[in-house]
């Protein structure tokens, strides 16, 4: 529902934003995304050496981080640094997005997996029926 609220929101963005803007805090703003950026990558290194059931939540952040980096860093780049950023993205950026989700998809599915096997009795288990 919320989601199509942005429909006519992006349209207005699209004919309303100018083309070019300064902003006094874009290297705090690109600072700031990197940080949050390391830390999810970090947390998602951290998780996924515990094993632990947050590694589904952290790697997905960490995916839609670095696919908006690209992104950014792509729509940002100067003229003649445009072919850099594309090569970084398509070379650092997207797969490790492409790691980061498969990584997300993994553990929640081993998770769903756990849960069934935790919720069944012993008989279902060993292959007997209940009566």
């Amino acid at each position: 529902m919320f989601s199509l609220v942005l429909i006519p929101w992006t349209i207005y963005l699209g004919y309303t934003l100018p083309a070019r803007e300064e902003s006094p805090h874009y290297n705090i703003a690109w600072v700031g995304f990197d940080v949050f950026l390391l830390v999810a990558l970090g947390a998602t290194g951290y998780f996924a050496i515990r094993h632990s059931r947050y590694l589904a939540v952290t790697s997905a952040a960490a995916a839609a981080l670095l696919i908006v980096d690209a992104w950014f860093d792509i729509m940002t780049s100067p003229r003649g640094e445009i072919l850099s950023a594309v090569v970084l993205a398509v070379l650092i950026e997207l797969p490790l997005a492409g790691v980061c989700m498969w990584l997300s998809y993994q553990t929640e599915h081993l998770a769903g997996r756990r849960i069934i096997l935790l919720v069944r009795p012993d008989s279902v288990r060993r292959g007997r029926r209940l009566p």
